[in-house]
């Protein structure tokens, strides 16, 4: 296969097309813009809908509804059009929709800045809407990897009926690199991937053998009743947890002296330096989280091993996973943090830095 040099948030777009995608609901905003853009141009060519909606809101309650058709059916934004989703997707986690939400992060609070940043980590991974819910949440460090990880979402949202996020930053959605796409899905099998979900969802309603009036809601007024829906998310979730875990090991042997743990974009940085440190003799492990939710807590235990004397965490935020890296750790060594905010992105010689003094 030819691989193409495309930018982060059009080689995704593109995976999601060839992965079944015929339904795209969003409104522009930076540093996402391309991605909206390629779907516009792209999606009318392949027989799917593309619409602006007018709002964030009215984007995420279309996803809701396609959602709740069985398609296939996708939304991107950036951090602050996110939160304007959050009620939108706690209602999609709660009617159980399988869906796909693409989030390219800015520097934040607020409207922040259009440069990157890893500030809604705490908003992906903690239930950034109301309730007791989850997301399966993927978060790429490479152009290839985001476009891997649009058919690899949708494969796990419709397996669990649950939303599947990307969180992806402005610095991967704005740069390029070379990418191979997998073959485009065929009519049938798109057609078969429709079809998968006619036990529960709304389509068809027509007359006819498949005919129903299957209800998709969130609403459940009687108390032990949402009772038991929670639980039986709760269920889904542990399966989830338990095979759906992903994350890379770098470095990672019994010799190292330091662990660090960092993920996405921010990864590749810290690698560069661990590569530097490593010629001049320093052992230094990475533990990168490609699923953020779940979380490899069992997993950065057991590369602590017997002679990590710290572990180091690098985020462009100012340390949003290092609860989640704590937990993992339990006391075990210290736990150092160091990040990099308002967009302004860290280098692998400050990053190197700051490694030399644990020694």
């Amino acid at each position: 296969m030819t691989k193409v040099l495309m930018k982060g948030n059009e080689a995704v777009a593109e995976a999601a097309i060839r992965s079944g995608c015929r339904l795209y609901f969003a409104y522009p905003i930076t540093p996402q813009s391309e991605l909206i853009e390629y779907m516009a141009k792209m999606m009318p060519k392949v027989g799917g809908t593309f619409l602006q909606a007018e709002s964030e809101v009215a984007a995420i309650n279309m996803v809701y509804g396609a959602a709740g058709a069985g398609r296939r059916v996708m939304t991107s934004s950036s951090s602050p059009g996110i939160s304007l989703k959050m009620e939108g997707i706690s209602y999609i986690a709660g009617a159980q929709l399988p869906a796909v939400i693409i989030n390219v992060q800015r520097g934040g609070p607020g409207l922040g800045d259009i440069q990157p940043g890893q500030s809604d980590y705490f908003q992906a991974v903690k239930g950034g809407g109301h309730g007791d819910y989850h997301l399966i949440v993927l978060a790429p460090s490479s152009v290839q990897e985001f476009a891997d990880m649009a058919g690899e979402a949708f494969d796990l949202a419709d397996k669990y009926r649950t939303a599947v996020m990307i969180l992806a930053d402005g610095m991967l959605g704005q740069m390029m690199e070379p990418v191979e796409f997998k073959p485009a899905k065929t009519a049938e099998e798109i057609e078969a991937l429709n079809s998968q979900h006619h036990d529960w969802c709304i389509c068809p309603n027509v007359e006819g053998p498949e005919h129903h009036h299957h209800e998709i809601n969130s609403l459940e007024i009687d108390p032990s009743v949402l009772e038991q829906h929670v639980y039986n998310l709760y269920d889904n979730y542990a399966t989830i947890e338990k095979n759906e875990l992903r994350y890379e090991s770098y470095n990672v042997s019994d010799d190292n002296e330091i662990l660090c743990v960092a993920w996405g974009t921010a990864s590749r940085i810290v690698k560069s330096a661990i590569n530097e440190l490593k010629v001049e003799g320093k052992s230094i492990g990475m533990i990168r989280p490609i699923t953020v939710w779940p979380f490899p807590y069992q997993e950065i235990d057991a590369a602590i091993g017997k002679n990590v004397k710290k572990v180091y965490v690098f985020e462009l935020n100012m340390g949003q996973m290092l609860d989640d890296v704590k937990i993992a750790v339990n006391g075990k060594v210290p736990v150092d943090f160091w990040g990099k905010v308002g967009g302004i992105v860290f280098t692998p010689a400050e990053i190197k830095t700051k490694l030399e003094e644990c020694f």
